[in-house]
This record gives structure tokens, C-alpha cells and sequence, in this order.
């Protein structure tokens, strides 16, 4: 195929996403929303949903113009271009997440009155809900980025000089806008979901004693909210960027592969093809997601997980035997010789990434899955008081990072030896290469949760609060199995970023013997450790508000705590409080994640600019997992 038929291709298969996701919306729509109860609660849900996402989409609109109008002012030539690609990547980026976000407060009541007659249907109406997010952030993703690629070299041609002095350098400008909108949505969400949480759980189940999601707990509206906000919009940012910025990396790592001494147009568009075979698996891969009354979700969820995986990896070796010419090279690692390399090990670094990442959705469902050695282990310390159930849960999750770092370690060596640094990138693109089905399956987490409360808060009967509690115990380990994938294909992309960026700014060799880089590295492990305290200390402001707020609410309501008729909560004030905090204390780690990278590369140059982004990398992998 010709380029053109490629990204015509690529783009086609972006626009299937999309086309896919529009129809799961229109059969969800068609769906009974349920009692007029349930549509009552289920749009309160909503309007404090997207009331939240409205609020911070006008602060990351701000942010956004403000670093377009530097990246214009800082940059020249061509590359001025790279402004208006880093507000179209936030822009897509954005997008998907109000796609999501819309579409998720729509189907949870939906799932809750599908739960009245089956766990079937009720799986299929979560899981679709989160199959348009899935396919939101993927479609918008591919086709965003071959837009812009087709737009750049309709404008500068497609010789070796115009695509690494112009068109990658732009089209990394769509995935630091990516980046920039994840960073503030995963923060953002992160302290609204946790603020409202702790307020809820700690006056309602702790102090009053009353149940989980009972409607007299005024914050319990905040905690549904917040499952959407930090599970849908903040994880969907969070992998559309990974997802972005992974095709991205394995782009600039092509341009530097040269066949015959020269280069070739194909390693450029690979991670595009590898990418669009991704979605149309992801797509086949959701009709595999069903169960019976009596079955077990988590086996239907991966049974669609992994079918597209299996899939996808038998049509990687075709593609790349396909588009690649047998034999080719790569410059090493330490920029010395050039690593002769063959079609059959780029395929084989795809399918690392893709095993690698199912075994850290396997480990990651081991330490979180109800039942499990871990899980229990945890349950059984919580029988001698708070405070051992602390250290077993502490202990549980530092022992926890171990298995999946040894995966990531073995992925790389893997990757590296099947096809150099362009094998490290392609081995997080393969992880990521399903992300429309894996987004898909984490998504439906929050969904179910929401069913769950609406079951709680619409009074409805036990046995249809029995299998929402079914799905939404499925739900908690999808969101470790989603968080699994996403921090693993990050720290892959993150390699291969620092990769390119070694290679744009002609760094071959990081030596840790030199102050600078070593400042770097012990900087860059104190940034992760820094901007979670940041986090902690904002939720735990704001959960001080909450708890504030829902015990001046239970002793000025005559009647509320008692659930007397005509007591009503006032909602709308506990969703106000964690929008509020959210949207105030996402600022500042948002900010340190950007700015700190900046001025370190402005003031002390690349090597401490290297050595910071490989501390940075190494300690946030650990802290994340």
C-alpha cells in the first residue's frame, strides 16, 4: 500500500471507533432508564457530573491557550505549527472525555433497571456504557493524530528533513496537549472521588451507621459523581495520552531506522496501521462479553480482553511482515553502532508488550480480586482493629509493585533485544494496541458502582442490589486491572519518549557520574513522592469540608438522620464542596508536573533535564503501582 491508502486507512479505522461508539450510545439511549425515582437520582448524578467537568474544562481551556501562545513564541519556522497541535490533542482529549462522561451517567440508572431482570443484561448495558468511552478516546485519538499527520505533509512533503525538522516535531505537540489534559483530569478527579468518598463513608457508614449509598447521607450524591469523574473522564485522559503519545514515540523512533543506508516511510506509519488493527480487535472483541444468570463477569470481561489480545497479536505479525522489508537498522541505545534488526523482531517486541501488559492486568487482578491471598489477608489483620489492618494493606501494596516491575524489566531487555529503542516504543504501543476494549472494561467499573447505589438510594429489592453488588465487586478489580495497564504502557511509552527525546536533542549517553545528571535523578525520584503529597494533602482538605458539611446537614435537617418523610438532603451542596476543592487544589501538582521539566531543561540543560525525567520515571512507576 501507498501512503495515502495507509493513513487513509488508519483514519477509516479511527472513524469506525467512532461510528461504533455513536451506535452503543443510541442502543443505550433506547434503554428503559427505570423508575421515576431512579431517573431522579440518576440525573442529579449527572448534572453534578458534567457541572464538574464544565468547571474544569474552562480552567484547562485557560491553561491550554496560555502554553499555545508560549509553545508560539518560543518556537520558529514550521514548528510554530506545534501551538495549534497541542490545543487540537487537548481538544480530542477533552472531547472523548465529555463523550464518556455523558454517556456513563446515562447508562448507570439504565444498568440499575436492567438488573431487575438478569445479570445479563445488566452486564450488557455497564459494559456498553463503557464501551463508548473506550472507543471515544481511542477513535478520537487515531484520528486526530493521521489528520494531523495528513494536513502536515500536504504542507511540507514527506522527505527525511521535512519530517524530523517539522512534522514529528508538531505531531508531538498533539500528544503534549494529550499529555496536559490528563495530568490536570486524573488530579482534578482523583481529589473530587477521594474527598467525596472519605466525607461519606466517615459520617455516614462510621459515624452515623448508616448504610453505603443510603439517601439520607447528603454526600452520597458526591460519592457517585466522583466515581465518574476520577474512573471515566480522569482514566480515559489518562490512557488517551499513554495511547497518543505511545504512537508518537514509535513514529520518532522510525525516522531514525535506516534499510540499505537509507530511510524508509514505512516505520513512520506502522504505529498508525498497528494502532487502527487495534481498534477493529477491540471492536470484535466486545461481542465476546457475555455471561448467564448465575455467571461470573470477571470471566466474560476477559474473556473480551483477551480475545481482542489474541487476535491482535497473530495480525501484528502479518502487518509487519507486510509493511517491512526483511532485514533493517537502528542506532543502539548508546548511539554507537547501528543494531542490524529484522521485520519478525519488530513483531515479536508488539507481542512482548501485548503479553506483558495481560500478565500485569493478571497480577494486578491477583492483589485486588474479592477472595484472593492478598484481599484476605488484608480482611483477616482488619480482626485485631484499625490499625493492623493499615499495615497489612500498606504491607500488601508495597509487595504488590514487585511481579509487575520484573514484567516491565523483562518486557524492555525483551523489546530492546527483538528490535532496539523502536522495539521498546512498539512494545507500549502493543500494550496499549486494545486500549478501546480495555478502557472499555475499566469504565464499566464505575458504571456498575453507580447501579449499585441507585438500587440503594431507589429503595428497590434486595436481589436487584445483589447483582449490581455482583457486578460492582467485578468492577473494583477491573479498575486495579485498568490502572495495571495504564501504568505499565506508561512507563513502556515513557521509555520510548525519553528515547525520542535523547534523540532530538542529541543526548547518546546519561552518565550518572556527572553532578548535573545525578542532581537530576535524585530531583526527578522526589517529584513523584512530592506531588502525591500535594494530592493527599488537598483530598484531605477537602474530605474536612465534606465531613464539616454532612454533620452540620444531619443536625439542622429536623428528620433527616431518622429518614422522616419530607427530610431531604441538600446534595447539591456536597457535590458544590468537592467540585470546589477539585478544581482549587488540582493546580499546583498540575502546574509542578509541567513547569518543574521546563525550567530544569532551561536553567541546567539536557543532561539534568535527562537525568530528572529517569528519576521521575523509575520512582513513578513504583509509587503508581
Amino acid at each position: 500500500m501507498n501512503t495515502s491508502t495507509i493513513l487513509v486507512t488508519a483514519m477509516g479505522c479511527g472513524l469506525a471507533a467512532l461510528l461504533f461508539a455513536w451506535w452503543k450510545t443510541q442502543w443505550i439511549n433506547r434503554q428503559d432508564p427505570g423508575t421515576e425515582r431512579m431517573q431522579e437520582i440518576g440525573a442529579a448524578v449527572r448534572e453534578g457530573a458534567m457541572a464538574f467537568l464544565s468547571r474544569e474544562y474552562r480552567v484547562l481551556a485557560l491553561v491550554v491557550v496560555l502554553v499555545a501562545v508560549l509553545l508560539a513564541v518560543i518556537n520558529s519556522g514550521p514548528v510554530k505549527l506545534v501551538a495549534g497541535a497541542f490545543v487540537f490533542g487537548a481538544f480530542c482529549s477533552a472531547l472523548s472525555g465529555f463523550f464518556g462522561m455523558r454517556v456513563a451517567t446515562a447508562s448507570n440508572m439504565r444498568t440499575t433497571h436492567a438488573a431487575r431482570t438478569g445479570l445479563p443484561a445488566a452486564l450488557q448495558v455497564a459494559f456498553s456504557g463503557g464501551a463508548v468511552m473506550g472507543m471515544s478516546v481511542v477513535g478520537l485519538g487515531l484520528t486526530g493524530l493521521t489528520l494531523t499527520f495528513l494536513v502536515l505533509r500536504a504542507r511540507y512533503g514527506m522527505e527525511l528533513e521535512a519530517m524530523t525538522a517539522s512534522i514529528l516535531p508538531i505531531l508531538a505537540g498533539f500528544s503534549m496537549g494529550a499529555s496536559s489534559i490528563a495530568l490536570f483530569a486524573r488530579v482534578g478527579g482523583g481529589i473530587y472521588t477521594k474527598a467525596a468518598d472519605v466525607g461519606a463513608d466517615l459520617v455516614g457508614k462510621v459515624e452515623a451507621g448508616i448504610p453505603e449509598d443510603d439517601p439520607r447521607n447528603p454526600a452520597v450524591i458526591a460519592d457517585n459523581v466522583g466515581d465518574n469523574v476520577g474512573d471515566v473522564a480522569g482514566m480515559g485522559a489518562d490512557l488517551f495520552e499513554s495511547y497518543v503519545g505511545a504512537i508518537v514515540a514509535a513514529m520518532v523512533l522510525g525516522a531514525t531506522i535506516t534499510v540499505g543506508g537509507s530511510w524508509d516511510i514505512q516505520f513512520i506509519l506502522l504505529p498508525l496501521v498497528i494502532a487502527g488493527a487495534g481498534i477493529l480487535f477491540s471492536i470484535a472483541g466486545t461481542f465476546f462479553v457475555k455471561t448467564k444468570e448465575g455467571g461470573n463477569p470477571q470471566a466474560a470481561l476477559n474473556q473480551g480482553t483477551f480475545g481482542a489480545c489474541g487476535i491482535m497479536a497473530v495480525a501484528t505479525y502479518f502487518i509487519c511482515k507486510g509493511m517491512l522489508p526483511p532485514e533493517f537498522a537502528i542506532p543502539s541505545a548508546t548511539g554507537g553502532d547501528l543494531l542490524p534488526l529484522t521485520s519478525f523482531g519488530v513483531f515479536m517486541a508488539t507481542v512482548v508488550g501485548l503479553i506483558a501488559g495481560a500478565i500485569i492486568g493478571l497480577l494486578a487482578e491477583y492483589y485486588t480480586a474479592e477472595g484472593k491471598g492478598p484481599s484476605n489477608s488484608v480482611a483477616d489483620a482488619s480482626e485485631t482493629g484499625a490499625a493492623t489492618n493499615i499495615i497489612a494493606g500498606l504491607g500488601v501494596g508495597m509487595v504488590s509493585t514487585a511481579a509487575p516491575v520484573l514484567v516491565l524489566s523483562v518486557a524492555v531487555i525483551a523489546c530492546y533485544y527483538f528490535a532496539g529503542l523502536y522495539g521498546i516504543a512498539l512494545g507500549g504501543l502493543g500494550m496499549l494496541a486494545t486500549t478501546g476494549i480495555q478502557l472499555a472494561v475499566d469504565a464499566y467499573g464505575p458504571i456498575a458502582d453507580n447501579a449499585g447505589g441507585l438500587a440503594e438510594m431507589a429503595q428497590l429489592p434486595p436481589e436487584v442490589r445483589q447483582r449490581t453488588d455482583k457486578l460492582d465487586a467485578v468492577g473494583n478489580t477491573t479498575a486495579a486491572i485498568g490502572k495495571g495497564f495504564a501504568i505499565g504502557s506508561a512507563a513502556l511509552t515513557a521509555l520510548a519518549l525519553f528515547a525520542a527525546f535523547r534523540t532530538t536533542v542529541d543526548l547518546p549517553v546519561i552518565d550518572v557520574t556527572d553532578p548535573k545528571v545525578m542532581a537530576g535523578l535524585l530531583t526527578g525520584a522526589m517529584m513523584p513522592f512530592l506531588f502525591s503529597a500535594f494530592a493527599m494533602k488537598a483530598v484531605g482538605q477537602a474530605a474536612f469540608a465534606m465531613v464539616e458539611e454532612v454533620r452540620r446537614q444531619f443536625k439542622e435537617i429536623p428528620g433527616l438522620l431518622e429518614g422522616k418523610e419530607g427530610a431531604k438532603a441538600d446534595y447539591a451542596r456536597c457535590v458544590d464542596i468537592s467540585t470546589a476543592a477539585a478544581i482549587k487544589k488540582m493546580t499546583v501538582p498540575a502546574l509542578l508536573g509541567i513547569l518543574t521539566p521546563v525550567g530544569v531543561g532551561f536553567i541546567f540543560g539536557k543532561e539534568m533535564l535527562g537525568g530528572l525525567l529517569a528519576g521521575v520515571t523509575a520512582s513513578g512507576v513504583l509509587m503508581a503501582l
